[in-house]
């Protein structure tokens, strides 16, 4: 059945040498740069090639078991030829022949991996000495170069993130690394992807896992917090007096107005004792009586 491709949709390679082609051009321009012009092959080169050729065509088909190779669709395969990196890049995914004498391979995975940055002990802008871990994601994006640049791409990437993590934590203040952990991480990460781009490593994400103060410090801030709230307290309260006490100034202005709004708070109060206590019974005595018997008495 023959299906219609509309013509801006892309165009599927029609075999493999095509689509390793153009895997091959992806990595050239991920890397960034054209591809170099290949050496020019002396005389012992093309000797031992016509060599091992001739070997595979005596030995077959038991050359087969050591000419073919397969890589999975998440890694490529990166082929060195009399220890010079062949033309074109990595080969992969699928299926390929490298000449088992003169070629050398290595299989490169490129997924996401993650390592934990050990305990790192940090001393602070402000002189404080913390210990701080984080959790790095990284893959490879260009598998040739990450083999052919740098001995081992990921235990570099690991040691460069515990110096990364320490110099930039060195530059900030304590409070900033509690409050500003995502813009620091965000730093952390520039930083590292910058420095491992000539690495074929791409640092996708920087996680600040813990940072841990020591014991005296810990004490120190629980009690700065707990005398900071407790004087916030301490104000809420005032504060609520005082608005207590001009409530209660208004309240006894208006009272003063009206002598019949006196016996009616009396008549509210003896309802709300005998709610609770029946035997008990309150006479209020007015203070004017009382300031004239003292009068009297002098």
């Amino acid at each position: 059945m023959n299906s219609k491709i509309s013509p801006d949709s892309e165009e599927i390679p029609t075999n493999m040498h095509e689509t390793k082609g153009k895997n091959n051009e992806r990595e050239q321009e991920t890397f960034g740069g054209a591809p170099e012009a290949v050496p020019k092959q002396g005389l012992c080169d093309i000797l031992l090639t016509l060599l091992c050729l001739a070997l595979i065509v005596v030995t077959f088909p038991f050359s087969l078991f050591f000419c073919i190779r397969v890589v999975q669709e998440y890694e490529r395969a990166v082929i060195f030829r009399l220890g010079r990196l062949l033309h074109g890049g990595s080969k992969g995914p699928g299926i390929f022949f490298i000449l088992p004498c003169i070629e050398n391979c290595t299989t490169v995975d490129l997924r996401t991996l993650t390592f934990d940055v050990p305990p790192q002990e940090v001393l602070t802008k402000d002189s404080v000495t913390i210990s701080v871990d984080a959790v790095v994601y990284y893959r490879v994006q260009n598998a040739s170069v990450s083999v052919a640049n740098v001995e081992n791409a990921h235990h570099s990437t690991r040691l460069l993130a515990q110096t990364t993590l320490r110099n930039i934590l060195g530059t900030h203040n304590l409070h900033e690394i509690l409050a500003e952990r995502e813009h620091i991480s965000n730093s952390m990460q520039s930083v590292l992807d910058e420095c491992t781009d000539a690495w074929g490593i791409k640092v996708e994400r920087v996680e600040i896992k813990d940072v841990r103060l020591p014991v005296q410090l810990q004490r120190a801030m629980a009690a700065e917090a707990e005398a900071t709230r407790e004087a916030r307290a301490k104000v809420i309260a005032a504060e609520g007096e005082q608005k207590a006490s001009r409530a209660l100034k208004e309240a006894a202005d208006v009272i003063a107005e009206s002598p019949a709004a006196l016996q009616l708070r009396y008549l509210q109060t003896l309802n709300s004792i005998s709610a609770e206590k029946n035997s008990t019974i309150i006479f209020p005595l007015p203070v004017d009586i009382i300031g004239g018997l003292l009068k009297k008495e002098e």
